[in-house]
């Protein structure tokens, strides 16, 4: 992979190289991405996956500079 040098002024300085963009731009391959209400079959388990993922937001115990003395 090349990298993009670009030029640019800096303060006191006449013009200096940086390093433009290094990443590779990408679009998921997969046409199930985003379809988890599909691939789980109970409302149990849907229940479980959302409560899993906003537990961070939601639950009642808070983890490390996150805790709390007095719940909000």
């Amino acid at each position: 992979m090349e990298y993009k040098v670009e030029k640019k002024s800096a303060p006191g300085r006449k013009e200096v190289e940086v390093l433009g963009a290094t990443f590779e731009a990408g679009t998921p391959d997969d046409s199930e991405v985003g379809r988890w209400r599909q691939k789980l079959d109970s409302r149990k388990e849907k229940l479980k996956y959302l409560e899993t993922g906003e537990r961070y937001w939601y639950g009642e115990e808070w983890y490390g500079s996150e805790k709390r003395k007095t719940p909000a």
